[in-house]
């Protein structure tokens, strides 16, 4: 199986597209605006405590406090605080081994307790964003620190090495443990993560000592740092992602843009070199994510409808308490030879894309599934089976219940990300909304006034044209076409480039060097268009 990653990056963020066989499986957007990422440790204050809760607001120099429970501190917080205190006191952090070598930890706290006993307003406390700001809430701490790395996550101020449960074999895991074990430093505990397995003791033993002097940059940092700072910074969505997948089966990284193309190189280099030859820089001038034809299935699986290849569909909807997907046999039921052969066979299909479409909008929460119904507690029982199957590729934790005796799953997913949001549907560029569209003759008598405009008055010396594939028809289609009376009218070669993306109406130039040029509507009308056909 094919692996490619497909990352577009433009000044508002970057978009990362994961293709299994060509087809999208994964979608992520990450913000240039973006403070918080999962990851990320920060310098904070206590805002306030809420005994109530249990729990405190922690300030992090944005207008919503953070969230931190009590359950949250981690058992080692007494220990966290005591290195804080020394770390920001210039005559006793002389004496500090950043890599706590004789450092001497404090005991547990109790599970039971209260905030109040351990942590006071206006207290300095370094903590660890789980997850990112959704909708009205600020984001969710813990101080529980680790940092994560390709095969090992380093916990400070713990003690021991446990492995990935998912890492079946008892042999390997006893062999992990021990090398693990002999290569860890002291006061620190590792987490052996699932692709570790089979792996020798060099790459182990690399990828800790690169995570011992991300924590000592850190604490290094810790030492002047200020209120609100940022400790320790999260790589970006796109190396996050590597790190996370990054396997055998990738074919392909391909990325639009040169410096990111050669920071991603460079890392794919640190962590695995024999994979570095995968990373290509996209240089065609058609839009990455057009030519992979990622805006086409971003706009049909983001749909409130799906369909599904053998005739049937789903429908999914978001209320502000779950998510609801309906299963349906559209006309899938004039080909099966009876109702339940019709049940089981789109029921199948469906476990299939919805595990697929979990994974692509990042759905989390309550998932409430309605399959079709069906009689068999056997088919009933290769439904939870195939649905259990296909999730479990799902790197997000969820459980999945049983079916019930009105057919329903149930599933609980975790989210620490706000969910990317992708709209189907848009007022119409065109007509505003009306519902009348200008007619192909009126939208080329507006595009040939900016042309004039733009060549004549702005002397631009070479110009090209970006229109929706039916104006690309019309102004290419025949020998003398508009475009080759455009060429003698005015004595130069306008380039048409045709734009899946674009609505009917709209239309967009460029200059030379690939620049935007003003049109004559946005120079008469000084707004932005208020359209935004991808709204993450």
């Amino acid at each position: 199986m094919s692996n490619e990653l497909i990352v577009n990056a433009t000044e508002q963020g970057c978009r990362l597209a994961l293709l299994k066989e060509k087809k999208i499986v994964e979608y992520h957007h990450e913000s240039a605006d973006a403070r918080f990422n999962v990851g990320d440790i920060f310098l904070g204050t206590v805002s306030r405590i809420v005994p109530g809760l249990n729990a405190a607001f922690i300030s992090l120099g944005e207008e919503k406090d953070a969230f931190l429970h009590y359950l949250d501190l981690g058992s080692q917080i007494a220990s966290l605080n005591k290195f804080i205190k020394i770390i920001t006191d210039p005559y006793q952090s002389k004496n500090l081994n950043y890599k706590l070598k004789g450092f001497t930890i404090e005991p547990e706290i109790d599970k039971k307790g209260k905030m109040t006993q351990i942590l006071s307003r206006n207290q300095k406390i370094l903590v660890q964003i789980v997850k990112e700001s959704i909708s009205t809430k600020g984001p969710r701490l813990s101080c529980d620190i680790s940092i994560a790395g390709r095969y090992l996550v380093l916990v400070p101020f713990s003690k021991g090495v446990n492995v990935s449960k998912k890492i079946e074999s008892g042999d390997e895991r006893k062999r992990l443990s021990r090398l693990v074990l002999s290569i860890k430093p002291e006061n620190f505990a590792v987490i052996v993560r699932t692709v570790a397995e089979k792996k020798e003791v060099l790459e182990l033993d690399r990828d800790l000592k690169n995570l011992l002097s991300i924590w000592e940059e850190g604490i290094a940092k810790l030492q002047t740092a200020k209120v609100h700072d940022k400790i320790i910074g999260e790589m970006n969505r796109t190396t996050s992602v590597l790190r996370d997948i990054l396997n055998e089966s990738f074919d392909a990284i391909h990325i639009d843009n040169k410096n990111m193309y050669t920071e991603v190189k460079n890392y794919i280099k640190n962590i695995a070199p024999e994979k570095e030859k995968i990373v290509k820089l996209y240089t065609h001038k058609t839009k990455i994510f057009e030519y992979f034809g990622i805006e086409k299935q971003l706009r049909m699986a983001f749909d409130r409808t799906v369909n599904l290849s053998g005739g049937g569909y789903i429908i999914i909807e978001h209320t502000e308490a779950l998510y609801v997907i309906d299963v349906n046999s559209g006309n899938k039921s004039t080909i099966e030879q009876n109702q339940e052969a019709t049940a089981l066979s789109v029921n199948i299909e469906a476990c299939i894309e919805i595990s697929r479409q979990l994974k692509l909008r990042d759905m989390g929460g309550i998932i409430v599934i309605d399959f079709i119904d069906m009689r068999s507690s056997e088919n009933k029982k290769k439904v939870y089976d195939k649905l259990r199957e296909e999730m479990e590729t799902d790197r997000a934790k969820h459980i999945i219940l049983p079916l019930s005796k009105f057919g329903l799953i149930q599933i609980t997913r975790e989210r620490v990300r706000p969910v990317p949001k992708i709209s189907t549907q848009e007022m119409c560029y065109a007509c505003s909304g009306t519902g009348k569209l200008g007619t192909a003759i009126s939208i080329s008598d507006k595009i040939e006034e900016n042309i004039e405009y733009i060549l004549k008055k702005q002397n631009e010396k070479k110009l090209t044209l970006t229109v929706h594939p039916y104006l690309f028809s019309y102004f290419t289609k025949g020998v003398f076409s508009i475009k080759i009376h455009w060429f003698f009218k005015y004595k130069k070669w306008i380039k048409i480039i045709e734009d899946t993306s674009l609505g009917v109406g709209e239309f967009h130039f460029y200059n030379a060097f690939g620049e935007e040029i003003e049109t004559l509507e946005k120079k008469e009308i000084k707004i932005e268009n208020p359209i935004e056909r991808f709204d993450v």
